[in-house]
């Protein structure tokens, strides 16, 4: 097994033996720690988790929304990506305009009630339709305000300015690869409040050394099961993309936790995890007729040799 992989199941190990019980906003309850780092080299293997599937195509279509400034679902539905889905869907059930069954709480009525669970798959059927032919609703319901793309891309000044921070770092690496002020935030404290979920991965900074390039990521609170195997492959494929840009190899990806916990609910499913051997990391391929990572799309990224254990479902926490 990697080092990579055995890392992130030992943080597993750790959380469950010494994590400390605590209520959460949506309820349903953790057991975390507080500090914690993960450390990838990428030059053995792009890290997408072995020991379950780790969907690569909606890793991939995601950071490419954020790094297209969007912030609205449209897109994600577009490349067959639900994963932001519940956050807006949550904003139109709550809303005036929503006229159907009673969706108070899905997030945890899904789980244990099979009539509820059929009428939340009806509603979110309707809800996904008429942000993709919509263009009003997908406007009024689809975005989920201030979000990770706005911040990287579009970030407002008091000058009422705005900063595009993601091409300013690459520009940074570029001209100015000793500095130590390439970094990303996404963490807007003025626009938390307009945020449908305020940024958990909030800051990053990249590093260049001996041709080259490296990124640790600050995330202050990490769903370790469902979330930060995309937040791993997320960030390894942020940096390829940028040292690609830049012509440098890529090095380290460090990932530092602030909140690290399992949620109550994930707890078999960690368990089966680690019972599982890991595999060896997949080989990731770019398209080289693309240089600038503005250009990119979905079908310009391969993966090679990529054998994982079978998925592992669990409920995600909204």
């Amino acid at each position: 097994m990697l080092n990579g992989e055995l890392a992130y199941l030992n943080m597993c190990r750790h959380v469950l033996d010494n994590g400390n019980k605590k209520e959460d906003r949506t309820n349903t309850g953790t057991y975390s720690v507080f500090g914690y780092q993960l450390r990838f080299d990428l030059s053995q293997g792009f890290p997408l988790l072995t020991t379950k599937k780790v969907p690569f195509r909606l890793v991939a279509s995601e950071l490419l929304w954020f790094i297209k400034g969007d912030t609205n679902i449209r897109y994600l539905l577009k490349n067959n990506n639900n994963i932001w889905n519940e956050w807006a869907f949550k904003n139109w059930v709550e809303s005036a305009e929503y006229t159907g069954p009673d969706m108070t709480d899905f997030g945890n009525r899904c789980q244990t009630d099979d009539t509820f669970n059929k009428q939340y798959q009806e509603q979110m059927k309707i809800f996904k339709e008429n942000i993709l032919q919509d263009d009003a609703f997908a406007e009024k319901f689809g975005d989920l305000g201030s979000v990770y793309g706005k911040q990287w891309r579009n970030w407002k000044t008091s000058q009422k300015e705005t900063i595009d921070q993601l091409k300013e770092v690459i520009d940074s690496i570029r001209n100015k690869p000793d500095s130590r002020r390439h970094i990303v935030s996404a963490w807007n404290p003025e626009d938390v409040p307009n945020m449908a979920l305020p940024p958990c991965h909030t800051m990053f900074q990249f590093y260049v050394a001996d041709g080259k390039l490296s990124c640790q990521l600050y995330q202050r609170s990490a769903d370790i099961f469902l979330g930060v195997p995309f937040n791993i492959a997320s960030y390894a494929l942020l940096t390829h993309l940028i040292a690609h840009e830049c012509d440098l190899e890529v090095g380290d990806f460090i990932h530092t936790f602030g909140d690290a916990h399992i949620y109550a609910n994930h707890i078999d499913q960690v368990k089966i995890q680690l019972e599982r051997d890991g595999k060896v990391f997949p080989e990731l391929i770019l398209n080289n007729e693309k240089i600038s990572i503005f250009d990119f799309d979905i079908n310009d990224f391969e993966l090679k040799n990529y054998y994982p254990h079978p998925t592992i479902k669990a409920p995600i926490a909204v």
